[in-house]
């Protein structure tokens, strides 16, 4: 077992808390899951060592725990934040730092809580910091949290195409990326390294589509063929007939709002993996 991994109950918490901020936002599904996987395959293209590869991958998973302090209004708006709104939110990265910081685990996920919308060229927030003061770690998520941004749904923009992604990427190279991860991650997107990850919330689960609110509806690990799936944003309930490896979704009607839970299947893969 990884030596970080000894106090599970304390990790749990931590990877649980993450889990339930993420589930308020109901366009987010799946998101610190493919973070974490970019980062960490990136990670591993780049030749880090087995704990460090354990870092970014905790880090992806724990990265947005300050938007705890964020007010649903904003978490759940569905056009485009004012100036106003986006200063708020751009205080997650300090709040997330401040709710760490007397942690057990602070050290291995502060990097990645407080610094992963830092730029190279010193144009982030929340402290501006640049060049080689800006965390590996930082770099990473970095790439992964904007790629993911990028290419997933949002209330106010569709998913964009991942070959435009890696375009946006490409030209930010030593501006608002590490010019070299960069690279790397482009190259592995090419290669199609990446494609496991595009649009999945977890090994092998694939989004789903929900008619009116896109393709937002992260199925759990068990979910099985006649198994009822509600999408997160309108509630609509949907029938899962299997298709292949992915689910067709038949609507049924109307539910009710659902209640912010952790992703258990998330939590319980990344324990496992690093067991």
């Amino acid at each position: 077992m990884n030596s970080d991994m000894n106090d599970l109950p304390l990790l749990r918490s931590l990877l649980t808390l993450a889990s339930v901020i993420e589930a308020r936002d109901p366009y987010t599904g799946g998101h610190i899951w493919r973070v974490s996987r970019y980062a960490r395959t990136l990670a591993g293209k780049a030749g880090l060592n087995r704990d460090e590869i354990f870092r970014v991958e905790l880090g992806g998973l724990v990265h947005d725990l300050g938007k705890v302090g964020m007010a649903d209004a904003i978490l759940g708006k569905t056009s485009r934040l004012t100036p106003e709104e986006f200063s708020v939110i751009k205080r997650h990265s300090e709040l997330g730092r401040r709710l760490v910081a007397d942690h057990p685990m602070a050290p291995l996920v502060i990097d990645s809580i407080f610094c992963h919308h830092e730029r190279v060229d010193g144009q982030g927030y929340p402290r501006g910091i640049a060049g080689p003061e800006l965390p590996m770690i930082s770099r990473l998520i970095s790439i992964a949290d904007a790629f993911d941004a990028m290419t997933s749904e949002r209330p106010y923009q569709k998913a964009m195409p991942p070959e435009k992604a890696y375009g946006i990427i490409s030209e930010g190279r030593g501006k608002q990326f590490d010019a070299e991860l960069g690279g790397t991650f482009v190259e592995l997107g090419a290669r199609g390294g990446l494609a496991h990850i595009l649009r999945h919330c977890g090994e092998k689960r694939l989004m789903l589509t929900c008619p009116k609110c896109g393709p937002i509806i992260a199925p759990p690990a068990g979910a099985k063929d006649g198994d009822l799936l509600a999408c997160p944003a309108c509630s609509a309930r949907f029938l899962a007939h299997t298709a292949g490896e992915t689910f067709h979704l038949e609507h049924t009607g109307a539910g009710r709002p659902q209640a912010f839970e952790p992703d258990e299947d998330v939590i319980d893969e990344f324990i496992r993996g690093n067991s």
